[in-house]
């Protein structure tokens, strides 16, 4: 099991029901798409999903501030699932906000549960306790990445190779500055599928690809990636979209399309 980072850690199996954040009538923490294989792309969406837990309210956001980038990566988890489609994939993804908690940070620091996300205040995540912090880690965040870890380990025992592909997509504008770019490929130490991503994304026309933009990975700031991908050398993608190309299911289909059609040309390259 991924290992908390909290003081306090708290097994989610052994809480009694009143005092378990979720309710057993609520969605889990994680849901997947498609069934365990042998093919080499397993793929994740880290904020597939802008659900609050029904005891946390609405973590006194409106709902217009929760339907916004803050809360969820829009339209991320559509293109994964028209991946899972075209691709013949298996896909983990994680439905709750990460205004509840980012399932893409390192669970100590102080993002991981933010209290202003931009410029929006997150009066459900003031004065939270060590307690409040370490179960909303047990039963969202572990979850998941002990879903990703599970899978991957199944995938070493029977030697299959595999890329990890983390699908996000980021906002056209961001502080009143316009966003040049269609898609981004973002790595760390390994940049073995991104590069012929980039180099294959440039070669369709018409896109601006961004080599590590608009964000980067590092340790410090990304969880998936560092912990899942390079801990065990694996090659990755993390894939971002720019929002306002997958807003829609048309959109969402057309770079589906693409990214499936590309990442198997890509992985053909990678040495191994």
């Amino acid at each position: 099991m991924a290992q908390p980072d909290a003081t306090i850690m708290i097994d989610a199996a052994t809480m009694t029901d009143s005092a378990k954040l979720l309710s057993a009538d609520e969605q889990a923490a994680c849901v997947t798409l498609g069934e365990p294989n042998a093919l080499p792309f397993l793929l994740v969406c880290d904020h597939a999903g802008n659900r609050v837990p029904r005891r946390l309210g609405t973590l006194g956001v409106p709902d217009s501030e929760r339907q916004r980038h803050i809360a969820w990566d829009i339209g991320a988890a559509g293109v994964v699932r028209h991946m899972v489609r075209r691709l013949g994939a298996f896909a983990i993804l994680q439905t709750y906000s990460r205004l509840v908690i980012d399932c893409n940070r390192p669970p100590a620091v102080e993002s991981a549960i933010p209290t202003v996300s931009e410029d929006t205040a997150i009066p459900g995540n003031l004065n939270l306790s060590v307690a409040d912090r370490a179960r909303r880690q047990a039963e969202i965040f572990e979850p998941y990445h002990d879903r990703i870890a599970a899978e991957l380990d199944r995938r070493q025992a029977a030697q299959i190779p595999t890329v990890l592909v983390a699908i996000h997509s980021f906002t056209p504008v961001y502080r009143g500055v316009a966003r040049p770019w269609h898609v981004g490929l973002l790595y760390n130490r390994d940049d073995r599928l991104s590069r012929p991503m980039i180099e294959l994304l440039n070669r369709e026309g018409g896109l601006v690809v961004g080599d590590n933009q608009p964000y980067s990975v590092s340790d410090e700031s990304d969880y998936t990636i560092p912990v899942h991908a390079e801990r065990r050398g694996l090659p990755y993608g993390e894939i971002e979209i720019r929002q306002d190309l997958i807003g829609d299911e048309a959109g969402q289909s057309l770079w589906a399309e693409r990214m499936a059609r590309l990442l198997t040309i890509a992985w053909e390259k990678i040495p191994r």
